[in-house]
């Protein structure tokens, strides 16, 4: 008799990724379970309009994805990821009171704005400490399990957030109390569990990570890797917009929320075998099938405006994220140099932020201007552009040695 493992892949990938998982699973609990009724709260309660909503969440990405550049540069100077990670964490932590002590729509704009400086802190020094702690043949694997378990969190937040709706009768402040306590969880995790590996294990730190030199020392496939982003990004507004599409055909308050649950189950259950398979094979064939994906995903929002319909477009949202965002930074980490992994997640989230925040302002500008339809139309526009572009240089950002790792 013989036996066989289940997921090998998946018994393989260090420990420390897993934890690091677990930390991004809290916090997003945390994070959804105020994000999934944010929007809501902003348009129904505070009367803010559809464009504020999305220059807001353009805004706060944005935010985050600046601070990302510096974060990451920083820990490549230092040649030391941990401790800007938990300090992002840790900031992200001791921001989620003001939700529910925020006394106005301004005050929620700067909560909004201080959590997403957390994001920014701690994102690319992480992405970067999974780089480190992962071998080059479970890239794919490593990144793919952290996003599922964030993902886990993204719906699990808001399951959270409906059921404790329903409990307190709409209470919003009482359920951003509540969001508090998987946050402080998630600080104390990766303050205590997360072991960094030694700095010589990436070489020396780099001395200035932000100059010329620096960029020109992450290579010509790197930046078509950051090209391609960005346009993928274009054609991906935020989520906040798939919860007024919600809104807007009629479905109650208290269960706007599902669509970010449905939305990240299904991102969870994919991201980990999209991981997997790219170590296996060419990553760009797997992003052009999430651009697919999202194309309809728009077509179906923008054309059924019906709760089947809504769940048809949120569902392939979902598997488009989970084909894409996990492999993106794979493709980060095969091609930076180990000295500079963290500026260089730093540039690429510096870049597809920026790339948000302008697709968040057109599609909001778009829905108050000519409704619902035309924003996901001209998403599905950008998302088809994008896949053209990205056919036409598959080949050129994938660098040789991940080519013969994936076989």
């Amino acid at each position: 008799m013989t036996t066989t493992t289940p997921n090998p892949a998946l018994d393989r990938v260090p420990k420390g990724v897993w934890i690091l998982g677990f930390v991004s699973m809290l916090m997003d609990v945390s994070s959804e379970m105020i994000h999934a009724l944010l929007p809501i709260y902003l348009v129904t309660v505070l009367g803010a309009s559809t464009l504020t909503v999305g220059f807001i969440e353009g805004i706060a990405e944005a935010t985050a994805s600046i601070t990302k550049i510096f974060s990451g540069a920083l820990s490549d100077w230092l040649g030391r990821r941990k401790l800007l990670a938990a300090l992002g964490y840790g900031l992200a932590a001791f921001t989620k009171p003001l939700f529910p002590l925020a006394p106005s729509a301004a005050w929620l704009v700067a909560a909004r704005f201080i959590d997403r400086v957390g994001k920014g802190i701690r994102g690319a020094p992480r992405d970067a400490l999974i780089a480190d702690l992962a071998p080059p043949g479970l890239r794919g694997a490593s990144f793919g399990l952290r996003q599922s378990l964030d993902t886990i969190g993204a719906f699990v937040g808001p399951l959270a957030a409906i059921g404790l709706m329903w409990w307190t009768a709409d209470n919003f402040a009482a359920v951003f109390w509540v969001a508090v306590v998987p946050a402080f969880l998630s600080f104390g995790l990766i303050t205590f569990a997360v072991n960094e590996p030694a700095p010589d294990a990436r070489g020396e730190p780099a001395k200035n990570p932000l100059n010329l030199a620096a960029m020109r020392q992450l290579g010509a496939i790197y930046w078509r890797v950051v090209a391609v982003g960005v346009v993928f990004t274009l054609a991906r507004f935020s989520e906040a917009f798939l919860i007024l599409r919600a809104q807007s055909i009629g479905i109650n308050a208290m269960w706007v929320p599902a669509v970010l649950v449905l939305m990240n189950i299904v991102y969870a259950l994919s991201a980990y075998p999209a991981g997997v398979l790219s170590d296996r094979i060419n990553r760009a064939g797997l992003l052009a099938l999430g651009l697919v994906f999202l194309a309809a995903a728009d077509l179906a929002l923008a054309l059924l405006p019906s709760v089947a319909g809504l769940v048809l477009g949120v569902a392939l949202w979902g598997l488009h994220m989970g084909l894409t965002q996990g492999l993106f930074a794979a493709l980060v980490a095969d091609t930076a140099p180990p000295s500079l992994r963290g500026t260089a997640f730093g540039y690429f989230n510096l870049f597809t932020g920026l790339a948000m925040l302008a697709a968040s302002i057109i599609a909001g500008a778009l829905w108050d201007a000519y409704g619902p339809a035309s924003t996901f139309l001209v998403g599905l526009g950008f998302a088809l552009v994008s896949l053209a572009g990205l056919l036409a240089i598959r080949d050129g950002i994938t660098t040789p040695a991940a080519s013969k790792g994936q076989g």
